[in-house]
């Protein structure tokens, strides 16, 4: 590689990484904001919901446009969507906070800055993967794409992570507090635009340099626990000669295995900022920091097991799926029953553990069943899944919340016990 495509790559990968910690950072303090103005904690998820949903269904058309209007063009309109998004809904949460308008207003309008990050944000990460594709030889390329993957799956981390520190007070008069975050990353995001525009080639003018071949894929919604399972990848560089089914017998049970776990999975993430707030009696202020403590204890004991307990053991994607469905249903039910941070960190840890084992397992599996030319249609069913499981999954999780605290832990718990069942009886045993 250049030092040209260095810097770009440098560039791209901090697009990447400012997009998903954008969206996790928003989704970690958004509990505490709706108990600061007395919403309903359904209508949070919903916020959400609703941006999952868009995610889904114009990641693949942005990924297809891409490739025929320009990868730069396309970037810019994600990175534009981003900084818009989140500098109307820091404006939106703003007012709420100042009383200038009801909470209800708040975030109803607070939704409307959240369908624009779902329809435009999705359009950034398949043509930052075409760009990366196009510009590396087939050997160079699956490095630079899995590296290129890893900045999504950290912006996921160091999003919840960084969010307390990003509170502001006062500013002319005016009270920030817990709309900080969204203020701070729409700036991170309007920064990124004008880099993009001012440092990266306009694509369409080095048509030349670029493998004619080289494309991008629609990656999944960047979520709380969504980290990165590799399908988004695999869709970037396998073949899509063959067209596969979600219900193809080949494929059928993994696809079931991760819609259900999926779901589990988004329920228990979405409702821990509300469980730590009211496990610990804490002002909603005040809960962002052990909210954050939970979120990474989770998310570093799911990359320890995709970085380092999976290579080094060599399982099967059935043995993974079994496995980690053990430690999920475990770390669910103890998540539900914790009642100090400790307890909800660690508990929330074993469950990360679990599903940290089920998604690459998910992943390999599908790809394992089939064969090389229906390498990149089921990659991309597998996304599909991933992105659909952050669509209902959070406002599941909330409402059963409401009903009681304990509810989505137990029942995710109880579900991914089920599911294991099934994954015993009905997944056959693969290749590692």
């Amino acid at each position: 590689m250049t030092a040209k495509f260095d810097r770009d790559f440098a560039l791209l990968f901090t697009v990447m990484l400012t997009i998903a910690a954008g969206n996790t950072a928003l989704q970690s303090v958004l509990p505490a904001i709706g108990r600061s103005l007395h919403v309903r904690d359904n209508a949070v998820a919903a916020a959400f919901s609703v941006s999952a949903l868009l995610w889904v269904i114009a990641a693949p058309l942005w990924a297809s446009r891409s490739d025929r209007r320009g990868r730069r063009s396309m970037i810019l309109l994600g990175v534009g969507g981003f900084a818009v998004s989140l500098t109307l809904c820091g404006v939106f949460l703003a007012a709420g906070i100042n009383g200038w308008i009801g909470g209800t207003a708040a975030f109803l309008l607070f939704i409307v800055g959240r369908l624009i990050y779902g329809t435009f944000g999705a359009a950034a990460p398949p043509a930052v993967q075409a760009i990366v594709a196009g510009r590396t030889t087939r050997e160079e390329r699956t490095k630079a794409l899995t590296l290129l993957g890893s900045a999504f799956g950290l912006g996921t981390i160091l999003g919840p992570a960084i969010a307390p520190y990003l509170l502001l007070g006062s500013v002319g008069g005016i009270e920030i507090g817990l709309s900080g975050p969204a203020f701070l990353f729409a700036l991170f995001g309007a920064a990124m635009f004008i880099a993009v525009l001012r440092m990266l080639p306009n694509d369409r003018s080095e048509a030349a340099m670029d493998d004619p071949g080289a494309h991008g894929a629609a990656n999944a919604y960047p979520s709380i626990g969504g980290q990165s399972s590799g399908a988004s990848i695999t869709a970037a560089m396998g073949q899509h000669v063959e067209e596969v089914g979600f219900l193809d017998p080949r494929v059928r049970a993994w696809m079931i295995a991760g819609l259900v776990f999926g779901h589990a999975q988004a329920m228990t993430g979405q409702a821990i900022g509300f469980l730590v707030i009211d496990r610990l009696h804490l002002p909603p202020a005040e809960a962002l920091q052990p909210t954050g403590i939970v979120l990474m204890m989770g998310a570093g004991a799911a990359l320890l097991v995709q970085w380092g307990l999976i290579p080094l053991f060599n399982l099967t994607p059935r043995v993974m799926m079994l496995v980690g469905l053990v430690f999920a249903a475990a770390g669910c039910a103890l998540t539900g029953l914790a009642t100090s941070l400790y307890g909800l960190a660690t508990a929330y840890a074993l469950a990360s553990i679990g599903f940290g084992f089920t998604r690459p397992a998910f992943t390999a599996g599908s790809s394992l069943a089939v064969g090389s030319a229906a390498q990149g249609s089921v990659a991309g069913k597998v996304t599909s899944v991933n992105g659909a499981s952050f669509v209902l999954g959070p406002s599941i999780g909330v409402g059963l919340y409401e009903f009681w605290h304990s509810l989505p832990y137990l029942t995710a718990g109880a579900a991914c016990l089920v599911l294991m069942v099934y994954c015993w009886i009905a997944l056959r045993p693969a290749a590692r």
